[in-house]
């Protein structure tokens, strides 16, 4: 189902209308930042503001871009958003590579994903009750509700909320400082608040997960795996650093749990694999992961080791062992040969033995079946790219942007597409519309300038359209500045 952004109407709020050449429009209007706590935030507010802070997100360096993780997290994460209570708007998910065990959620339905979280889960059911945690927080309106609840709160503002927040996300200890700083309330009432939304959210999460097919009693399982490093380590997890653990949290989630019948979930092979990618390409270094592989290998006494097969071709892969990688992926896919995962990793084999009209071919009968799958889609249009076939890369990214308008890696791609094809103009125009992702609208200005530039004097409505974007990407850097 295709969401639509509302159309918003807020205090000093300006109209940015997004464009790249060919790419569906939508419309994102920057609220004033700097009202009161006070003053209560209606859905749309807290959408907006959730768009600004993922602007800045996308433009750290932890940031992963990466389709099959990607498709695997939304696919998980939109079950559980099905099956939840009080669902406003839709949710998006995006990992961090970070090996500590966090997940945290803020304004607007986004959830972000540590690496670590799904390297150190046991099963999908752990990691899913972590996502029907924080999705809960969202749902529940938690950071909102903690805004309208203070009684002193005139040297709080949402910008300092979103600091605190943004500074959460990349160092949770001076997060909370800055949240401290930021409140004029006591440390204490502050943290007996929170604890009251974790008790909320270990609710909802755990009716959600249970709706949703898994196993409720995981919930109480993930929390004693973090109290027991929580014993052995001088500094908690970064979870627990905004996730206060009481002993008696535990306890409560396990009674809880015990209101449910006891459920068997089937282990998930794309569980599985998501963990082995994670491993290989974000965890550990290839040829550490290697070792790490086949070593599990050899003492595994499982019937079904594909996850660790396809991690150790992974590793391979990545260290131009093309051979070994190639032999394992040939197996693989013998036993699945529609698998995502699969088809991603042997796209990856052909291009780097320089075969990427077989990708091509490979890609182009799945893509004919299932034209939207981003995984699909992105890694075609990449072949295309390295096959030098421009305008199939080109065909298949508009078609793509219909669907998803934001998507940013393949507004990088398309970039890429025009710079490769000498055409200046829709390569400035189409680097304008990236760097806007990023909330750089001073160089998304100057790269439009650029793009009117090699506009001809005759194509009055392209000259048009352009100026009207500089108009509106110049205004935009005006109104961030006031934060």
């Amino acid at each position: 189902m295709q969401y639509k952004r509302p159309l918003l109407s807020l205090l000093t709020a300006v109209a940015l209308q997004w464009q790249g050449s060919a790419l569906a429009q939508s419309e994102f209007n920057l609220p004033d930042l700097g009202t009161s706590a006070s003053q209560a935030l209606s859905i749309e507010k807290e959408q907006a503001i959730g768009d600004v802070m993922m602007m800045q997100i996308r433009a750290g360096a932890g940031f992963i871009q990466d389709p099959v993780l990607d498709e695997y997290v939304s696919s998980l994460g939109n079950k559980l958003v099905a099956n939840a209570d009080d669902v406003r708007f839709p949710f998006k998910f995006f990992w961090l590579k970070n090996p500590d065990i966090n997940a945290f959620a803020f304004y607007g339905g986004h959830v972000g994903v540590h690496t670590g979280l799904l390297a150190q889960s046991d099963n999908e059911s752990q990691f899913a009750s972590v996502l029907g945690h924080e999705i809960a927080h969202v749902t529940q309106r938690h950071i909102a509700r903690r805004l309208q609840n203070q009684k002193d709160n005139s040297a709080l503002t949402v910008a300092g909320m979103i600091a605190g927040i943004l500074a959460t996300i990349v160092a949770p200890d001076a997060g909370m400082a800055i949240l401290s700083a930021n409140s004029t309330q006591s440390a204490l009432n502050n943290l007996s608040h929170s604890r009251k939304a974790e008790q909320e959210a270990d609710r909802f999460g755990m009716k959600t997960l249970k709706n949703a097919g898994f196993d409720p009693y995981a919930s109480s399982e993930f929390l004693s795996k973090l109290a027991e490093q929580v014993r052995y380590k001088n500094k908690p997890p970064a979870f627990l650093l905004t996730h206060p653990l009481p002993e008696t949290r535990i306890s409560d989630v396990r009674l809880r749990a015990e209101q449910y019948e006891k459920v068997y979930v089937p282990s998930s092979l794309n569980f599985a694999l998501a963990k082995a990618r994670v491993l290989a390409r974000y965890q550990y270094e290839p040829k550490i992961a290697e070792q790490f592989f086949r070593s599990n290998l050899e003492r595994s006494s499982s019937l079904d080791n594909r996850d660790l097969e396809y991690g150790l071709a992974l590793s391979l892969l990545d260290q131009k062992k093309l051979k070994e990688s190639e032999a394992i992926l040939k197996k693989l896919r013998s036993e699945d040969p529609n698998n995502l995962f699969y088809i991603d990793a042997q796209t990856d084999l052909l291009i780097a033995k320089g075969q990427a009209k077989e990708a091509v071919t490979l890609l182009s009968s799945f893509h004919d079946l299932r034209p939207n799958n981003q995984v699909i889609t992105l890694n075609l249009a990449n072949a295309a790219i390295e096959a030098k076939d421009f305008e199939l890369a080109l065909q298949v990214l508009k078609v793509f942007a219909l669907e998803k308008p934001e998507h940013n890696l393949a507004k990088q791609l398309l970039t890429k597409v025009y710079e490769e094809q000498n055409n200046k103009a829709a390569f400035h125009e189409a680097k304008a519309d990236l760097l806007s992702q990023y909330g750089a609208y001073t160089k998304a200005a100057d790269e439009i300038q650029k793009a009117l530039n090699h506009v001809e004097d005759s194509e009055e409505i392209k000259q048009q359209r352009l100026k009207a974007l500089l108009s509106q990407y110049r205004q935009m850097q005006k109104a961030l500045a006031k934060l």
